[in-house]
């Protein structure tokens, strides 16, 4: 492929190549793609490949140096929040008229979806020009001492690639993990960092503390540069505070951004800790407007209502597999509205705790609706003293049932997690009817939405199956029992076994989410009265799993 620059875009040419008889050119860009994920375990750096300093070599292949070095970045890096914070800030200063990059991770659906251009994933041509141009010359040029990068390394310098050619304003740039040794740490120079709510989430490469995890986070901090973060606790905060010092530069907070700068609107995000993360979002974002010679005042006061660009990109930001609320687009008329999902991929113990408090309080607020609604119509319908009475023949909806859909990666404790998360529910009156516990569809040696997984019971299942004893204990255990007996139920064992479905009391284990799916579908089917609120979290990657299977 030629690797000139090309148009007024500066796109380079689309791939020359000759694409596989049974491969779109897209699927083969993925299939390439795949080809970067490793087997080896995230905390292992004893390749030369994973050593940091070759992401500047790559940088050089690429004639990436001078374009970062000029490109108006604001780096986010945090255990949670950060997505959310990133997606606040784009929405904000693409509303003040600027032309936006945004990069986040990872996606639900399509890796399209981690490069946006002003609010936009970047179109499928534009994708595979930057795609080829970047694999060509890094193939070309590395070598035995200069791998091929890794899979996000990779895609952090597609994401700097389009960039530098589509030329942005403004970059919004994700940390992936970590932070001090993340691939987008190759930016020397923002014009402003943020750290968003710190907590324990990939310990096994970060540290076992918050102070550990605190200083990984703070190596994106910058000498000369400004720094915002949120209230933390006070372990993480010291360190920050600590690293901001050694750089001298002022560490500040970034408070709650208070509903009443919103004009009676509300955030794009759902979520009462969405608050946080656009209080930070409006720091970043007012900095940045002063740093480029854009902003003379400060928008900080807290007792002066926002501009209305800010209050445009905070109320129409938006951010799937994040407090999201999808009904089943697929399931037959008649039951329309009653299958629902509840989406959000917390997958650490304190975004747990949010989770939960976020389902209680979202069904909460949504059956209220639907009995009012309900109570009205039946006023309406009440048949008057001088007409006939008509019989009702619609099947109105009378009660809700809560369906919890679960899984994590293996790294992760379900003891932290589910404990959090159903203790939570719980204090808001919230209780799991069922447990639906499933391997998630993306597989991690491949990327692209048309890999098939195994449907069939011999599918490995030991780690859902330690899932459903850790949940059932938990079941047990608030019931009064003595959390002992987790086996699954002989008879709905045996009743359910030609389809690999491993029943307990509360919980079933499913061999694939299509076969959750269904059964869902099926139940609704069968309880016309019923209304399903399934709640999907533990896994963005399971998020975007069944995002695939119930949105049109």
């Amino acid at each position: 492929m030629p690797n000139q620059v090309v148009d007024q875009n500066n796109m380079p040419e689309g791939d020359n190549r000759s694409s596989k008889a049974t491969m779109s050119p897209y699927e083969e860009a993925m299939d390439a793609l795949s080809s970067l994920i490793t087997a080896r375990i995230r905390a292992d750096r004893s390749n030369k490949g994973d050593q940091f300093d070759v992401m500047f070599d790559y940088l050089k292949i690429l004639d990436l140096e001078e374009p970062i070095s000029q490109m108006k970045v604001i780096h986010v890096a945090g255990t949670k929040g950060k997505g959310s914070t990133c997606t606040f800030t784009e929405s904000i200063l693409r509303n003040c008229g600027f032309h936006t990059g945004l990069f986040t991770s990872p996606h639900l659906i399509d890796v399209r979806e981690r490069f946006r251009l002003d609010g936009v994933e970047v179109c499928e041509e534009k994708f595979l020009a930057y795609f080829w141009w970047c694999w060509d010359r890094l193939k070309e040029k590395t070598n035995e001492d200069i791998p091929m990068p890794t899979y996000f390394r990779f895609l952090a310098l597609l994401a700097f690639k389009i960039f530098a050619a589509e030329q942005v304003d403004v970059a919004v740039v994700e940390v992936g993990l970590g932070g001090k040794y993340d691939a987008t740490n190759v930016v020397q120079k923002p014009v402003v960092c943020g750290i968003s709510s710190l907590g324990y989430d990939h310990m096994e490469i970060l540290g076992h503390t918050l102070g550990a995890i605190a200083g990984e986070k703070a190596g994106i901090l910058k000498k000369e540069v400004p720094a915002f973060t949120v209230p933390q606790p006070s372990e993480a905060m010291t360190v920050l505070e600590e690293r901001a010092s050694e750089l001298n530069i002022h560490l500040q907070v970034a408070h709650p951004m208070d509903l009443s700068m919103l004009n009676g609107l509300q955030l794009g995000l759902d979520g009462e800790h969405q608050y946080i993360n656009a209080g930070l979002a409006i720091a970043l974002c007012n900095s940045w407007l002063q740093r480029t010679g854009h902003l003379d005042t400060t928008y900080l006061d807290q007792n002066k209502c926002l501009p209305e660009q800010f209050v445009r990109g905070l109320t129409t930001a938006s951010l799937q597999g994040r407090a999201e609320i999808v009904h089943d687009q697929f399931i037959s008329n008649k039951s329309l509205g009653q299958l629902v999902f509840y989406l959000d991929g917390a997958h650490s113990p304190e975004s747990m705790e949010i989770c939960g408090r976020w389902f209680s309080l979202a069904i909460e607020e949504e059956n209220q609706q639907r009995n009012s609604l309900n109570h009205h119509k039946q006023e309406i319908s009440s048949p008057s003293h001088d007409s006939p009475r008509k019989q009702h023949t619609g099947t109105s909806i009378k009660s809700s049932k809560q369906i919890l859909l679960f899984n994590c990666m293996s790294v992760r404790d379900p003891h932290l997690l589910l404990p959090r998360l159903i203790n939570t529910c719980a204090s808001h009156g919230v209780h799991f009817q069922n447990a639906l516990f499933v391997p998630n569809i993306s597989v991690y040696n491949k990327v692209g939405s048309h890999t098939s997984p195994p449907t069939d019971s011999r599918v490995d299942l030991s780690w859902q199956l330690t899932i459903q004893r850790v949940y059932e204990n938990l079941i047990q255990f608030a019931k009064g029992g003595d959390a002992k007996n987790t086996e699954p139920n002989s008879e709905e064992f045996k009743e359910e076994n030609d389809k690999g479905i491993r029943s307990c009391e509360n919980s079933m284990v499913f061999p694939s989410l299509p076969l959750a799916i269904k059964w869902l579908r099926d139940s609704v089917q069968q309880n016309q009265s019923v209304r399903f609120q399934v709640l999907v979290t533990g896994s963005l990657h399971l998020v975007g799993d069944v995002l695939r299977l119930v949105k049109k």
